[in-house]
């Protein structure tokens, strides 16, 4: 019993540790380090607030179901804890998935660009600390595949 609850336990940190996961353009992956990333200069147009949809990655499920199974096999008889330690893993999936995807949301930004050949660029990030309104001068800086805006330097 006691190494069914450590194992629970770490699901449960497990799945909590992955909902600190930041897109944030203030945090820089370790992979991008010491890379040389492109550079291009843009104008913002617009910015508009959107919530970025959480992860289900089957972590808060997992958890959820071992934790629900471990409380619901603690009520009644050997037959009715049976039962009941079914439908509590069953429900506690679908809790465990529901935080989940809950607590890894994340407020972000739409942010409209127009580049300096004319063309115009869409980027959605995590709020940062530098706060863009329309007709900022910024940065888009490439490393790896993903995009992040920042201020240009006066």
């Amino acid at each position: 019993m006691k190494q069914v609850l450590n194992l629970s336990l770490a699901l449960v940190v497990a799945a909590t540790l992955g909902a600190c996961a930041s897109s944030s353009p203030d945090v820089i992956q370790r992979g991008d380090t010491q890379r040389m990333s492109e550079v291009q200069d843009a104008r913002v147009l617009t910015i508009r607030t959107v919530t970025v949809d959480g992860n289900q990655s089957g972590m808060g499920a997992a958890a959820g179901g071992v934790v629900g199974g471990l409380a619901g096999a603690g009520v009644g008889g050997q037959r009715e804890s049976a039962i009941v330690g079914v439908l509590g893993a069953v429900a506690g999936a679908v809790a465990g998935n529901a935080i989940e995807r809950m607590g890894t949301r994340e407020e972000a930004v739409e942010i409209l660009v127009q580049l300096k050949n004319g063309d115009r660029r869409a980027i959605v990030q995590a709020k940062g600390a530098e706060v863009l309104v329309p007709g900022d001068a910024v940065i888009l800086v490439t490393t790896g595949g993903r995009i992040r805006v920042v201020k240009a330097p006066r």
